[in-house]
């Protein structure tokens, strides 16, 4: 997002494939090494000017990105990263000579300077916003604007997350200088460099303070602190981007970029090829994969990314039938050969191991893999725990307990050619060994607006995606985070799990600022989730950037804001 970011080197080898095959282990994780990246110009000499088309695979269902409607990714990878001011984001570690494939945050433009930390006997932050910095009718991004944002986040209603922004007790503009503001918290809280950035940004006080945020913001808002703003959002077509040229930063060079919604991954990768949009970032298919290693993208570059911040599972509804029964959830991760499953997926890009934690592989030192990897390909346990839970095979050879047959019907984003091959192979798996299984396709705004958040199902596989530098176990599985109707369905633990430890464990990690502590109880609480088997992780969804060569710039696929995350400073050869 950062238009200011500028990278001096310039890379030598043409294409890179980051092939990592992501490891059961977290040992193997930290061996995960990013080779170098495309040959890319630096931002100060790419050429002003010129259009750009960018193929995106999901429509947003709401520019709102506090409300929950806004659970799809491609909004914030598009828009918010582009258009919403926040105070730190996530960045590449470079060493001076090459990039690793470590990330950390680094503060952005929105700030003067670093913020000033304090953690005794109370952790505060006091943030000092640029002077330059002003939203796109001109007026300034001041302290207000932190005070209405966490406001909203905090006590508002029908929020998609408010984890950390519950943990905070005041926010406090100076009285001397509204473009200092300090925020006191609650309790500690470790990940505080999200606050005010994340999936969030900060938002405009001034035309927001009174009003109707949702309605304003959910169709598309015409206010900006960021290099580019919204033109237009032609609903089922594209959404337009253009310059805020009331940016502080370093402007951006492209005139228009344009995201054009191509939901079908065969015919995104169509229109690439033909040249119909210059960049896409496409979910892994098979057919995409095949195409990739059988050459005919001279014309392109590519990055192949196996360490990222997803978390593709089966996440089950522990308040649902059969999956309220622990020895039920136990028995299908011991029902599952999910190496195989992984590698018939993703092989082709040297992807071949499940994922054995719910901790991404950006992140494996906080990782305990050892805990999901007990769940193997294993009949005779898993019949030992479904007839110790009372379950029998009948004449059919299908396992039935009261009357009632053991069968569960699994979800997923319809159009998704992976995931739906991911059910056949799961549904298959388990028919053999009496499970019955049904698989139904859905709409992804049903999915991730209605059916999630409502609890209305038994099974889905869907992939979770980090938007901060921070695992993100509370915010997935403790519950205070279960969506209910007197929350107004906020949260995101879905799968409605509910272990104590586990709650104890994740919010002592969310307020622990010494790391290594804090990686210990991660682990810990990990562990806790595996033996429960709350739902059953799959892979680590490996990410894909494809760009046409004559799209010029320092790209990169970043795992937690995008590949737009720098779009200010791409250009197109002249």
């Amino acid at each position: 997002m950062k238009s200011s970011r500028k990278i001096a080197i310039i890379f030598l080898v043409i294409v890179a494939m980051v092939s990592v095959a992501c490891s059961s282990s977290s040992s193997d994780n930290k061996k995960a090494k990013v080779i170098d990246l495309p040959q890319t110009i630096a931002a100060s000499e790419v050429p002003q000017g010129g259009e750009l088309t960018i193929g995106a695979e999901q429509e947003p269902d709401c520019l709102d990105f506090i409300d929950i409607c806004s659970g799809s990714s491609w909004g914030f990878w598009t828009v918010a990263v582009n258009t919403l001011p926040r105070a730190y984001q996530v960045e590449r570690v470079y060493d001076g000579k090459k990039p690793t494939d470590g990330w950390e945050y680094k503060k952005t433009v929105l700030l003067a300077k670093d913020v000033e930390l304090e953690t005794d006997p109370v952790q505060k932050m006091t943030y000092t916003i640029h002077e330059d910095a002003v939203w796109s009718d001109g007026e300034p991004i001041t302290g207000e604007d932190f005070v209405y944002t966490w406001d909203q986040i905090a006590n508002g209603e029908n929020i998609y997350d408010q984890t950390g922004w519950k943990d905070i007790k005041s926010v406090v503009v100076d009285k001397d200088d509204d473009k200092v503001v300090v925020v006191t918290m609650k309790t500690k809280y470790a990940d505080w460099k999200a606050l005010f950035g994340g999936n969030y940004g900060v938002l405009p006080s001034h035309l927001l303070k009174g009003k109707d945020r949702n309605a304003i913001m959910k169709d598309g808002y015409a206010f900006s602190g960021g290099p580019f703003m919204v033109e237009a959002w032609n609903k089922e077509q594209s959404i337009v981007l253009v310059p805020n040229d009331k940016y502080w930063g370093d402007k951006a060079h492209l005139d228009k970029v344009t995201f054009q919604f191509i939901t079908d991954t065969t015919a995104e990768f169509a229109a690439f090829q033909d040249g119909e949009v210059s960049a896409i970032y496409p979910q892994p298919q098979i057919d995409v994969i095949e195409a990739i290693n059988s050459g005919g993208l001279d014309d392109s570059n590519k990055i192949v990314n196996a360490v990222t911040g997803n978390i593709e599972a089966l996440w089950l509804n522990n308040d649902r039938a059969p999956f309220d029964s622990k020895a039920v959830r136990q028995a299908l991760g011991y029902s599952l050969d999910r190496d195989s499953i992984v590698k018939a997926l993703f092989g082709g890009i040297g992807v071949t191991k499940s994922l054995d934690s719910f901790v991404s592989a950006l992140l494996p030192n906080f990782a305990d893999s050892k805990s999901f990897s007990r769940y193997k390909l294993d009949t005779k346990k898993a019949d030992k725990l479904l007839t110790g839970d009372g379950w029998k095979k009948n004449k059919d050879g299908v396992y039935e307990k009261k009357g009632k047959l053991l069968e569960f019907e699994i979800v997923t984003t319809e159009g998704n050619r992976r995931r739906q091959l991911t059910m056949e192979v799961i549904q298959k798996q388990l028919q053999d060994l009496g499970w019955k299984v049904t698989l139904s396709p859905v709409d992804a705004g049903d999915l991730f607006g209605d059916l999630g958040p409502s609890g209305n199902f038994q099974a889905a596989i869907y992939a979770q995606v980090l938007t901060s530098l921070s695992p993100n176990d509370c915010v997935l599985f403790c519950s205070d985070n279960i969506p209910t109707e007197e929350n107004d369905l906020s949260g995101n633990n879905w799968t409605r799990t509910k272990i104590s430890e586990v709650d104890k464990l994740s919010k002592a990690a969310d307020a622990e600022l010494d790391e290594d502590k804090r990686q210990e109880l991660v682990k810990k609480a990990g562990a806790l989730l595996a033996d429960d088997a709350t739902s059953i992780p799959i892979d680590p969804l490996p990410n894909i950037f494809l760009w046409n060569k004559k799209v010029l710039g320092p790209l990169d696929e970043n795992p937690v804001q995008g590949p737009f995350w720098n779009l200010a400073d791409w250009g197109v050869e002249k």
